[in-house]
């Protein structure tokens, strides 16, 4: 792995979390991830399943973890299962996790090789009565592969048909969006890795740029700062590119006059960041470019003021929807009729502003946590308010993660990354 080793203090704390709220005499079992095959013999790159590694810290593919506090033998009540190295898959592949650095990794004393776990889970289903299957239930999941989680779910269920099945997944969203502060750390490293690769961006944009050439420029800062890269597929959208809201071609060049809304950010040790900024091809924005900017931006501001503990995050997207009204107004975008004519279903913000200004960042980008329950300190949100206009060519997004605190305004992981338009200006026209 790229990233500095992680104390495993973390994963033991994360581990007691979520055995705190098993039921008696219940086990479950976290998979890691599949290797997914492209074509002929390849593959692509490995990552790991955000569950298993938020509980054990192993970032290794074929790992299995089994959770059973009520175990008869103490050391069964934490188990890790890893492949088992041998020379050829050390010349082949590169030395996989021994047993002693399993525990290293994981604070987890007990390690089997993965061949044993058919054997010792057989045991220890005879002491069980229950096991949690952690199924993805994530309100934006559209998958359809078969996993390697769900593989296991079929054969445990048609093996032992007399247990009682239980769910994780709401144990973890419960758990997950509260971050411990090794993990505020590492999000903290994500975030000042993709500050590096905005502040080189500001240096090299000029109109004639390419967007892939953009992408390129993150991807090598980002690389050399010890990421994997991208902790999602970025968004470098110039001119109109920029109101598709997914635009991922990056293939398009930047011209005079125009602006580029770039949705991009590092990952770090399996953590993400999530930026957006929105920048001018030229290194000045026009007057009405400038305008937007700041509309977007004081709605960012005051959407921001309103993260706060017991906040609800429907009633939330509905006070930004009010504050953005009031800056569409202000630009002539909307009127008082559209106000008073609107679909309450469908605000008449939307046509502006179609998407949501909030989403849980963390192991994921779109991450786990709470939404239908009050936030909490230390959960971890973007604020991402943008504002679209196809008949003006541009549209501008701004996105910072910040850290609910336990009172007053929560903490901006992205706070050193500019964002004031007379900053940006300032960077662009005068090369360090």
């Amino acid at each position: 792995m790229k990233y500095e080793p992680i104390p495993n203090q973390l994963f033991i704390k994360n581990r007691q979390k979520f055995t705190a709220q098993m039921k008696p005499k219940s086990i479950a079992v976290f998979n890691s991830n599949d290797i997914y095959p492209i074509s002929a013999d390849s593959t692509m790159p490995f990552v790991q399943h955000s569950d298993i590694f938020y509980l054990s810290g192993a970032d290794q593919e074929e790992t299995l973890l089994v959770l059973f506090p009520d175990a008869i033998d103490r050391k069964h009540r934490e188990i890790l299962f890893v492949r088992e190295t041998n020379e050829h898959i050390a010349v082949w592949e590169g030395a996989k996790l021994t047993k002693e650095q399993a525990t290293n990794v994981s604070g987890i004393e007990t390690v089997y090789w993965l061949d044993d776990f058919k054997k010792v889970f057989f045991d220890l289903m005879t002491e069980a009565e229950t096991v949690y299957f952690n199924t993805n239930e994530h309100y934006r999941q559209a998958v359809e592969t078969q996993t390697r989680e769900d593989r296991f779910i079929e054969v445990c269920k048609k093996e032992f048909p007399a247990h009682q099945w239980a769910k994780s997944n709401p144990i973890l969203q419960n758990i997950r969006g509260v971050k411990e502060p090794e993990e505020l750390e590492l999000m903290q490293t994500a975030c000042n890795i993709t500050e590096k690769g905005f502040r080189k961006i500001l240096q090299f944009t000029k109109p004639g740029v390419w967007e892939y050439e953009l992408e390129a420029e993150y991807l090598y800062e980002f690389i050399r700062n010890r990421s994997k890269g991208f902790a999602y597929t970025p968004i470098i959208a110039s001119g109109n590119n920029a109101n598709v809201l997914h635009y991922i071609e990056n293939n398009q060049q930047c011209q005079d006059g125009d602006l580029i809304l770039m949705d991009v950010g590092a990952e770090y040790a399996n953590y993400s960041s999530d930026m957006t900024r929105t920048i001018p091809v030229n290194g000045r924005f026009s007057k009405r470019q400038k305008d937007v900017y700041n509309a977007v931006l004081r709605v960012k501001k005051e959407a921001t003021k309103l993260l706060v503990p017991g906040t609800l995050w429907a009633e939330y997207h509905k006070e930004v929807g009010k504050i953005m009204t009031s800056e569409l107004l202000g630009l002539g975008l909307l009127d008082k009729a559209d106000i008073q004519n609107e679909n309450k279903d469908w605000p008449a913000y939307k046509k502006y502003f179609m998407h949501g200004t909030s989403h849980h960042i963390g192991l994921d980008t779109h991450d786990y946590g709470e939404l239908k329950t009050a936030m909490k300190a230390n959960m971890v949100f973007t604020v991402e308010p943008g504002i679209y206009i196809p008949d003006e060519g541009f549209g501008i997004r701004l996105e910072d993660d910040v850290v609910i605190q336990e009172s007053g305004e929560p903490l901006n992981l992205m706070r050193n990354i500019p964002l004031e338009a007379e900053e940006i200006e300032e960077l662009m026209n005068n090369p360090l």
